[in-house]
C-alpha cells in the first residue's frame, strides 16, 4: 500500500496540469481572501466566514477532484486491474492511490489556516476544527469514488467534478454570507453544508459542543451516499 502512494504522489507530481490544478490554484485563491480579508469581517460569521470557504475550496479541488483525476487515468491505463491481480485487497488499494490526494488536501488545508490565524486570530476550537476536517474529507473521498464510476478519462473528469466542486464551493460561500439562521436545515443537509457550519463555529467559538455535534451526522450521511453510490458505479476496468 505504501509502495502505491509514494508511486501516486511522485505522478502527481511529474503530472504538471494535476499538480497545478491540485495545489497552486486553491492555494492562490485562499492567498487571494486572505489578502482581502478585512473585506469580510463585517459579515454575520466573521473570520469564521474565511476557514470554511478555505477549508471548502482547499479540499474540494486539491482533494476531490485530483482523486477523481486520479482513479480515472489508472483505470483507463489498466493498473487498477492489474492492482486486483495483486495479493493486495481492494481496500488496500484504493487507500494507496487516494491517499496522496487526501494528504495533499490535508496539507494545505492546515497550511493556509495556518496563515489564516497568524494574520487574524487563533481558532477557538482546533480539535473541533480538525473533526470538521477529518470529516469532509471523508465526504469527499466517498464522492470521489462515485464520482469515479461514472468518468471515463482524466479528461473527463474536468466536467463530471464540476457539480460537486462548484456546487459544494456555493454552499460554502452561501452559509459564510448569510449563515445558518435563515433555512438553516436545508442548508446543512446540502454537501459541505454542515462542515462548513462546524468549522465556522470552531474558528469563531461561542456554540455550544453538543449543537456542534449534531452538525456531524449530516455530513456523514453524504459518505455514506457517496460509498453507496461508489458500489454501484464504480469500475476497475475502463468504461466504454
Amino acid at each position: 500500500m505504501l509502495t502505491i502512494a509514494r508511486s501516486e504522489f511522485q505522478q502527481i507530481v511529474r503530472n504538471r496540469m494535476v499538480f497545478f490544478s491540485a495545489t497552486v490554484i486553491p492555494v492562490g485563491l485562499s492567498l487571494l481572501f486572505i489578502a482581502q480579508r478585512n473585506t469580510f469581517s463585517g459579515f454575520p460569521t466573521g473570520m469564521g466566514f474565511l476557514a470554511g470557504v478555505f477549508m471548502m475550496i482547499l479540499i474540494s479541488m486539491g482533494l476531490y477532484s485530483t482523486a477523481v483525476t486520479t482513479l480515472a487515468a489508472r483505470r483507463q491505463t489498466l493498473f487498477l486491474k492489474r492492482l486486483r491481480s495483486t495479493a493486495i485487497s481492494d481496500t488496500a488499494a484504493l487507500v494507496g492511490v487516494l491517499g496522496p490526494p487526501a494528504l495533499i488536501g490535508i496539507v494545505q488545508v492546515t497550511a493556509v489556516l495556518t496563515v489564516l490565524a497568524v494574520l487574524t486570530e487563533r481558532p477557538a476550537q482546533i480539535p473541533l476544527l480538525i473533526v470538521s476536517g477529518l470529516s469532509l474529507v471523508l465526504m469527499m473521498l466517498g464522492l470521489a469514488l462515485a464520482t469515479a464510476g461514472v468518468t471515463t478519462s482524466p479528461e473527463h473528469a474536468q466536467v463530471t467534478t464540476l457539480p460537486v466542486t462548484m456546487g459544494t464551493s456555493a454552499v460554502a460561500f452561501w452559509i459564510g454570507f448569510t449563515g445558518t439562521e435563515e433555512l438553516g436545515p436545508l442548508k446543512r443537509a446540502l454537501p459541505g453544508g454542515s462542515a462548513t457550519e462546524l468549522t465556522i463555529n470552531a474558528w469563531n467559538g461561542g456554540t455550544d459542543l453538543i449543537d456542534n455535534l449534531l452538525l456531524l451526522p449530516p455530513t456523514l450521511g453524504w459518505v455514506v451516499i457517496g460509498v453507496l453510490l461508489a458500489t454501484r458505479f464504480f469500475r476497475w476496468e475502463p468504461r466504454r
